[in-house]
């Protein structure tokens, strides 16, 4: 049995949800080849073939690739993800694009979002955001999988010796193209990695009062997210957004600061080591599930943090 997993990354550096995704490889059981596909991505190969438990490195460097196009990337892992028991990607942005394309082009069904492996093909995964816990069993030949990558705990970075060997497979899909992209420029650490995350809600009333959060998460480090309401109401953009349709997270410390506490919210966060709750409504449903709760307004609580931190 072999296990092919797909390495995320920007070109340049190794994404850590790469490790996680390897770390319930691993419990599949089989031999662990990663396939990193990107341009100008030799340094990514050399870090992930140094990671625990990787057998060999497999490079598909190519400008075709360079932008993680899912028509490309898909096409790519298909064929030659033939010749593997199992496909593994982590459940993020470019997973979600990429992956399902994969199981079709294969004729499988996809097993998504895992959060945990019982056997080689059996696994858990949350549905109905996260209320149940489904468990699911694949007799596809070649099983198809994105990890909730927050669910496990990544393997050692340092430690292995993988060979690395280069792919010649070129797949360049005229259907789509780059055209181009705005990021967003921030000295915080990253939402799905971040140790601390700091969220506001509606009860922000709009995204001036954002700065608030933002003064307490650079004394904390902390990541700043936001709830799909105060997303929607366009208080921040959507790549701030925590819960099941934005992006989920399990940071050791979580302060939900206005938010009610929505199952969709819930869905994104409730995996947190300690879940820290401000509002000023004491029926708020985010008190259900956190660990510490502030009755209070947020308005007078964010400043004395802040100064106290």
């Amino acid at each position: 049995m072999s296990i092919l997993v797909i390495a995320e990354h920007d070109n340049n550096e190794l994404s850590p949800a790469t490790l996680k995704t390897l770390a319930a490889a691993q419990q599949m059981g089989g031999d662990i080849e990663v396939l990193v596909a990107g341009h100008d991505c030799q340094a990514v190969a050399e870090e992930v073939a140094k990671a625990e438990g990787v057998s060999k490195v497999r490079v598909a460097d190519n400008a075709a690739y360079g932008h993680f196009l899912a028509e490309n990337l898909g096409a790519l892992v298909a064929e030659l993800g033939k010749d593997y028991s199992h496909i593994v990607a982590p459940a993020t942005t470019t997973g979600k694009n990429f992956m399902p394309r994969v199981a079709a082009l294969l004729d499988v069904a996809q097993v998504s979002d895992i959060i945990a492996v019982e056997s080689a093909d059996t696994f858990k995964r949350p549905i109905y955001a996260g209320n149940a816990i489904a468990t699911v069993q694949s007799e596809d030949t070649i099983k198809v999988i994105t990890v909730r990558a927050t669910a496990f705990d990544a393997v050692a970075a340092e430690g292995g010796s993988a060979a690395v060997e280069a792919v010649d497979t070129v797949i360049d899909n005229d259907k789509s193209e780059f055209v181009g992209e705005e990021l967003a420029e921030s000295e915080r650490p990253d939402l799905t990695s971040a140790r601390v995350v700091i969220s506001g809600g509606r009860g922000m009333q709009n995204g001036e009062n954002f700065h608030l959060l933002e003064k307490v998460a650079d004394k904390l480090g902390a990541a700043v997210g936001a709830s799909r309401a105060a997303v929607d109401a366009g208080f921040v953009p959507n790549d701030m957004q925590v819960g099941q349709t934005g992006k989920i997270v399990a940071p050791e410390l979580y302060i939900a600061v206005g938010i009610s506490g929505a199952i969709q919210h819930l869905a994104g966060m409730k995996d947190s080591k300690i879940i820290v709750a401000i509002n000023k409504d004491e029926e708020a449903p985010i008190f259900q599930v956190a660990d510490y709760g502030l009755v209070a307004d947020l308005f007078d609580v964010l400043p004395e943090l802040e100064k106290e931190l």
